[in-house]
């Protein structure tokens, strides 16, 4: 059996994903390499990257997995030619540490903090043997700084340009102090912005605010079946030791605001929040809101799901392929890199959830996908993608792994 792996080459296995042939199971991990799945799958560690944060998958199977790390960054390029669930090939490209990493036919885009790299690549090549050209420059840092990106339709590329701050205060988390009105951010930070993809030299100027009012929306992704953009977006921080909320509600609250992201969209930072339990958008304290008054924020943007606050999502992909069965076919998968500030109640998040979608828009229900095996905090996801064949890859920046999940034999 091991002869007859190495003959299928990734270049060849990508393809056949692609024209809807599935891939041969690999055998899986004993253990899952440490995760705790859905039955009927199984993972094995891929390979072992130092700061691994986004993930993509090139049509011919290449996996590229963005490195946060200081010691090295830059992107890593993985190839399984022997079809055994292990990356048994690799380069690394790209200059310092970034996050956001997307893939096309023809090109790799590596997101550092300030700038979006794009490098040019052939079928069959591991590494671009080319060096990169600056398609945007002058991307806002400090703050929310890390560059993720999403390519899309008609050579669209949507980044996000996080805030700076948490609430747009006249003093940052300083208890009490007041929103400033207009908040300066929202021109340039604290959106989604549309570049485009193959033009060199761009700054933010060149771009378009496509979305404004996410505070971080590290978590993009475009659905294929429908050309939209959908996204995930950190919450506020601090309600109860900035303004006095009980400590039950600044654990929930405010939502992780996931849903679509079309042109012009407002969902409503800094101004407004989502509270997850009443199901609504509500004014902030910052700007006069005491957990219960709506005023604007009842025509903002609403999310499709409000998920628990401070789980931090990171990553989203769609799921087009019949691989993993009916039930996960056009839904998405969604990494959250745990919490910071949820105590004195315990930390939560820690996952990646399945999101199913019915005619290109999501049920309202979700599951969770991948824990950790030993421990409900353990699992600090940072990236998810969708191969070809249909197997999913999740990494952790914290373990600096990144495992492929398939169908168990």
């Amino acid at each position: 059996m091991k002869v007859s792996r190495l003959l299928v080459l990734a270049p060849v296995a990508g393809l056949l994903g692609l024209l809807g042939f599935r891939q041969a199971p690999v055998a899986c991990d004993p253990d899952n390499a440490g995760l705790k799945l859905p039955d009927g799958f199984c993972a094995t560690l891929f390979a072992e990257v130092g700061g691994a944060r986004h993930v993509a998958v090139s049509p011919d199977g290449v996996v590229y997995v963005a490195s946060s790390s200081r010691s090295g960054g830059g992107v890593t390029a993985l190839r399984d030619a022997d079809g055994d669930g292990h990356a048994d090939a690799r380069e690394q490209f790209g200059p310092g540490a970034g996050t956001g990493v997307a893939v096309s036919d023809n090109a790799v885009y590596f997101g550092l903090n300030d700038r979006i790299v794009r490098y040019a690549r052939r079928a069959g090549e591991l590494a671009p043997s080319g060096d990169g050209v600056e398609i945007v420059t002058g991307l806002p840092t400090g703050g929310h700084s890390a560059t993720t990106l999403a390519l899309g339709p008609g050579g669209a590329m949507y980044v996000d340009h996080g805030s700076r701050s948490n609430a747009c205060m006249e003093e940052t988390r300083t208890a009490r102090s007041p929103g400033v009105r207009p908040c300066p951010e929202l021109p340039t930070r604290a959106g989604v912005w549309r570049y485009d993809a193959m033009q060199p030299g761009q700054t933010p100027s060149d771009g378009t605010r496509w979305a404004t009012g996410l505070r971080n929306a590290m978590a993009l992704a475009v659905n294929p079946s429908t050309g939209l953009l959908w996204g995930a977006t950190h919450g506020r921080d601090q309600l109860a030791a900035l303004w006095g909320f009980s400590n039950e509600d600044s654990a929930e609250k405010p939502s992780e605001e996931f849903g679509p992201i079309p042109q012009g969209a407002d969902y409503g930072w800094p101004y407004c929040y989502h509270d997850p339990i009443a199901k609504k958008k509500v004014l902030a304290p910052e700007y006069g809101g005491d957990g219960v008054r709506q005023d604007e924020c009842a025509s903002k943007t609403q999310p499709a799901i409000g998920f628990p606050g401070h789980w931090a999502p990171m990553a989203l992909a769609f799921y087009p392929h019949d691989t993993f069965g009916p039930a996960y076919r056009g839904g998405a998968f969604l990494a959250f890199h745990g919490s910071w500030n949820r105590a004195p109640l315990p930390q939560a998040g820690f996952r990646v959830v399945f999101i199913p979608f019915a005619n290109g828009q999501p049920t309202g229900e979700w599951s969770t996908f991948a824990i950790d095996a030993e421990s409900a905090t353990g699992l600090r996801a940072a990236g998810v993608a969708v191969a070809p064949d249909g197997a999913v890859y999740i990494t952790s920046d914290q373990a600096g792994k990144v495992w492929r999940v398939t169908r168990a034999r």
